[in-house]
């Protein structure tokens, strides 16, 4: 990517965030209070600044350019830095105890890199966390005993939760076990109501595949344990996979699954939950674009 002379505007990496974050030009217009046209404006004067074609439009879809995914990493930090710096100078630092809930596989992937940066930009305030299944986890915000919850899209939670990413499923098992394709599938999964069971199921069922519940647990760690012994089959996100572990696929007879939605659902009106989401979405993004690179 050749970049000009000209200095980078943070305002308009920001819509250049929003743009891809949103998925297109429409809606992160609506979340910035612009019209489609400045954010385009915004995009093409950003794209003369870089010298280079950041996104591939169609009608349908849009996509990153290799120079587009580049940019997103940078523009990720120095938008990062920029807000900690004006929280920082301008005395905004959040305090008090903040009440999380969190599913495992969540709290297991994202929310230590989150920690990290939330610490750093609010060294005064403390977290309570509480790990769990989503809709539990959803009823306890309902009665105001958690402020936000992060977890996945689950048939039983509320519609008002905020997209924080998208993640593709995997059949996880054993490294060193022979899959049979010709059994049927013990599968691991988690108790009712569970998207990762319900997707498992239903994409076994849709391909006239033959399964059987072989090993069920409210633990992440128990059904990755499971998996990893080759003793079952189970259906996770694929940043879950882990050393021992791997992803089946069509050579073993095993049907696709779809992606797992990531949500947050905040208490209204509570700063500090905001703040944590932002960081959650920042970290979450961050990776993405760092797979994708890989």
């Amino acid at each position: 990517m050749a970049v000009s002379r000209a200095s980078l505007d943070i305002v308009l990496l920001r819509t250049f965030l929003e743009v891809v974050e949103s998925g297109g030009f429409a809606a992160a217009a609506e979340r910035l209070a612009l019209t489609p046209s400045a954010v385009s404006g915004h995009i093409k004067r950003l794209e003369q600044t870089t010298e280079s074609r950041l996104l591939e439009r169609t009608t349908r879809s849009l996509q990153l350019t290799a120079a587009g995914e580049l940019l997103v990493a940078y523009a990720r930090n120095i938008v990062g830095l920029e807000r900690e710096v004006r929280a920082r100078l301008s005395g905004a630092s959040i305090s008090g105890r903040l009440r999380i809930g969190s599913s495992e596989d969540f709290a297991g992937s994202w929310l230590p890199q989150v920690l990290e940066t939330f610490h750093r930009w609010h060294p005064q305030a403390s977290i309570e966390l509480k790990v769990g299944i989503t809709a539990e986890l959803i009823r306890q915000l309902q009665t105001e005993r958690l402020e936000v919850v992060f977890g996945k899209q689950c048939v039983r939670v509320p519609e008002n939760g905020e997209l924080l990413w998208q993640e593709e499923l995997v059949w996880a098992y054993a490294d060193h076990a022979v899959f049979d394709t010709e059994r049927e599938v013990p599968l691991a999964v988690f108790p009712e109501p569970c998207v990762y069971r319900e997707s498992a199921i239903a994409a076994l069922s849709q391909a006239a595949k033959p399964w059987r519940l072989a090993f069920e647990s409210s633990s992440m760690a128990g059904c990755l344990a499971a998996a990893k012994a080759g003793f079952a089959v189970a259906p996770v996100a694929r940043s879950q996979l882990r050393e021992g572990l791997r992803a089946l696929g069509a050579k073993e007879r095993m049907p696709a699954l779809p992606d797992a939605s990531f949500y947050a659902f905040a208490k209204p009106g509570s700063s500090a939950a905001r703040a944590l989401i932002a960081q959650v979405k920042e970290v979450g993004w961050r990776q993405r674009f760092a797979s994708l690179g890989s």
